[in-house]
């Protein structure tokens, strides 16, 4: 507290630096403001008020009222003058009022209508309270005086400093008895509640609650500390008189504002429960869709909570339009200045996010794909994990999580493994290019084999070959076999390839390489001693077949 006492101090220099040095009647004059014009005013000195006075659009009644208490100062400054020689001058329309040499101020009948008395009356009381004026300057300038005042503010400061470290030391031993001796009740409390809260969450709560307590405390001691210390000098007391007015004045205009504002905020209210109660009823009629218990012709179960989406939200839209016009403050041009440039924020700040958006409900009504389904979008493989408006999320084959954005999905090439193959199977092929020597009914027979092999692929359908092209040093054969389980086709792949590889050795069949310069003289196989060179183990006990006539 003792910076407070610093600027009191500090205050208390400066205005009479500035008290000090009045200004003349003239440079007053000369420097009349333009901005405002006053109807009446009050003459202050030392922040007591003196009289209310008139005003012109030639000299403001601001004006006029600084200049009046300006000469009063200079009355109270001079000490040749007794405080009771101010003397009043009556004329037909005015009345002077001066102190010695003085002159102090001019009475009209306009000034005594302000009061509703008439001049003599007021030119009285004016007399009478300058007067008072004049002998409280002197008495509150006095050494004396403002020695005594300075050990009340001496007094008072230690005295405001004792409190504040009684009050921090009281509310630690508060702390101190609420996480020592409350501990069992609040495990009752906890126990009682249905363990919605815990025992450190309430005790958390209740340090919250008295922290409040303790600081709104400390807020009215330092308030009523500087109340009581700057209206000790003369020079801070105006500042003392309002220190009210300027605390609680804007607390005061809020809740007149919040009265006034509650026939708006019961309308808001009302219509936030009328508006719950329609989206509550929203939300049952698609979930029973999305459950089955409402069918509707041309309208698929998946598409039941994207629309409830896109209904939910244009319903809170219109709320907010029926609401906008209730809003407290949305007629100022400060609401609407805000909104104005939140708007322009979001327009240009998030394009890709609004056509994300668009891009999620469009691809929702679309189905592409659903959640567990194997896909590859522009280039990616992997099973859906999750479908969200802004984007998907794939779970790859090398265990990696992969989020693309729906406007990637809307405009990209998206491949779904899994809708057909429930039914009917995908279809898994391979190419391997063959010899014109070997003849292709051999071949055929061949791959059929290896995919009769590969467990995992379907019996029926059957596999089948087809001759795709015919090269110019090998023959391209494409088997094609059956499989129900999307998931697994990568490694349905890898055996199949193994299986192919193994029968084809069995028949001393070769696969032609890619580039091709002449036959060799030995074919390019490997026999079957050597499929398990090591370091590869050779199963305990072979269940494929052998060649029935190998070539």
């Amino acid at each position: 507290m003792g910076w407070l006492l610093v600027t009191s101090l500090a205050f208390w220099i400066w205005t009479a630096v500035a008290t000090a040095q009045p200004r003349d009647e003239t440079s007053a004059l000369l420097s009349r403001p333009t901005v405002e014009k006053y109807d009446h005013a009050e003459v202050l000195v030392d922040g007591q008020v003196i009289l209310n006075v008139r005003g012109v659009e030639a000299f403001p009644a601001q004006q006029r009222a600084k200049e009046i208490a300006r000469r009063i100062v200079a009355a109270a400054q001079d000490s040749t003058i007794p405080a009771d020689a101010v003397q009043a001058e009556h004329k037909d329309d005015r009345t002077t009022l001066r102190a010695g040499n003085h002159f102090l101020v001019s009475l009209i009948d306009a000034d005594a209508a302000l009061v509703g008395i008439s001049r003599d009356v007021l030119a009285e009381v004016a007399q009478t309270r300058v007067a008072e004026a004049i002998a409280s300057y002197r008495r509150d300038r006095s050494p004396r005086v403002l020695l005594i005042h300075s050990l009340y503010a001496i007094t008072v400061t230690l005295i405001a400093v004792g409190l504040l470290f009684g009050f921090r030391r009281g509310f630690h031993r508060l702390n101190d008895i609420i996480e020592q001796r409350l501990k069992t009740h609040l495990k009752a409390l906890e126990a009682q509640s249905a363990r919605f809260l815990k025992a450190q969450q309430l005790a958390n709560a209740l340090r919250g609650a008295i922290k409040i307590v303790y600081m709104l405390l400390k807020a009215a001691l330092v308030f009523f500390y500087l109340n009581f210390v700057l209206g000790l000098y003369p020079w801070t007391r105006l500042f003392a008189a309002r220190l009210f007015d300027l605390i609680l004045g804007p607390m005061r205009t809020m809740a007149l504002a919040i009265l006034d504002a509650v026939p708006d905020l019961v309308f808001i209210a009302m219509l936030i429960l009328v508006i719950r109660y329609i989206l509550k009823m929203i939300e049952t009629f698609f979930s029973s869709i999305d459950q089955g218990a409402i069918r509707l012709a041309s309208f698929e179960r998946e598409w039941a909570w994207p629309t409830y989406r896109i209904s939910r939200l244009l319903v809170i839209i219109f709320a907010v339009v029926v609401a906008y016009p209730y809003v407290p403050g949305s007629r100022s041009d400060a609401f609407k200045g805000i909104s104005i440039f939140l708007g322009l924020i979001i327009s240009l700040g998030s394009p890709s996010m609004i056509a994300n958006f668009i891009a999620g409900y469009s691809l929702a009504y679309r189905r592409p794909f659903k959640i567990g389904d194997r896909v590859k979008i522009n280039g990616i493989l992997g099973d859906v994990m999750e479908m969200r408006v802004l984007v998907a999320r794939l779970h790859s084959l090398k265990n990696e999580e992969i989020v693309i954005p729906s406007t990637t999905i809307l405009n990209g090439e998206v491949v779904n493994y899994s809708t057909l193959a429930r039914e009917q199977g995908l279809i898994l092929h391979t190419t391997v290019g063959i010899g014109y020597e070997t003849p292709w009914r051999q071949v055929e027979a061949m791959l059929r084999l290896a995919a009769d092999r590969t467990l995992g692929l379907l019996k029926q359908p059957k596999p089948f070959v087809l001759l795709t092209a015919l090269g110019d040093f090998a023959i391209s054969y494409e088997l094609n076999a059956y499989s129900k389980d999307p998931q697994a086709m990568v490694q349905l792949y890898s055996t199949l390839h193994q299986n192919i590889l193994d029968v084809f050795n069995e028949y001393g069949v070769a696969i032609m390489t890619p580039a091709y310069i002449s036959d060799p003289s030995e074919p390019k196989i490997v026999p079957k001693d050597q499929w398990y060179v090591a370091p590869a183990t050779p199963p305990a006990q072979s269940t494929q077949p052998g060649p029935a006539n190998p070539a």
